[in-house]
């Protein structure tokens, strides 16, 4: 009985560890994911995405902006489990805190300098000053954030994320733009609904 018992034990371990380690992009069972057929056959521009040329040359943003390629840009992703994001923060701006449920992140410091950290599942806050050509780590689907603290110079950093479709959870939109009763909102975070309101129509602005 104990042998039967240990058995089916090592099983359910076996098939949870599967599952997670099949949380990510699926694996594909071909060389890549072709367009629709109305598009005709595959060429080389299909697997070339030109949306970052708009980088070239360009002023640079007055607010904190993210140029994306992930799937949904650019289809030929659809896959590879891979995905690119240009972040760039302005002095003083902030990519507020974020999670990408479905990939980890990969941040490199092309120019300036980023204040960066995230929380851990026991709340524990990891952070660092990234310097230009420093690379930080963000662990998949933890809470985690970017800031630009320079008053004077501005930052630009390049993304890589293990997904073609990595998502993204705004912590202030998802809690505060979402529909969930300002009551619960107001009990959750020990306040009055008053304030919580107040939080929304700042968010909102």
């Amino acid at each position: 009985m104990a042998s039967k018992l240990h058995l089916f034990l090592l099983l359910s371990f076996s098939c949870a560890s599967l599952r997670i380690s099949m949380a990510g992009d699926p694996d594909i069972l071909v060389d890549f994911i072709p367009p629709p057929a109305l598009f005709g056959p595959p060429a080389g521009n299909y697997f070339t995405f030109t949306g970052m040329r708009s980088l070239v040359g360009a002023p640079f943003p007055t607010t904190f902006k993210i140029l994306k390629a992930t799937m949904e840009e650019f289809p030929a992703l659809e896959g590879q489990s891979v995905s690119y994001a240009v972040l760039q923060f302005p002095n003083g701006t902030v990519n507020p805190p974020h999670t990408h449920p479905r990939a980890s992140e990969l941040l490199f410091v092309l120019m300036g300098s980023l204040q960066v950290g995230f929380v851990d599942t026991t709340n524990k806050l990891f952070t660092q000053t990234l310097q230009q050509g420093d690379i930080f780590v963000f662990p998949k689907g933890l809470v985690h954030f970017q800031f630009n603290c320079d008053a004077k110079n501005p930052a630009l950093g390049l993304s890589a994320f293990g997904s073609a479709s990595p998502g993204t959870v705004k912590v202030p939109s998802a809690v505060f733009n979402s529909t969930i009763d300002d009551q619960v909102l107001a009990l959750s975070f020990k306040t009055d609904v008053a304030t919580i309101q107040k939080i929304k129509s700042g968010l909102s602005g």
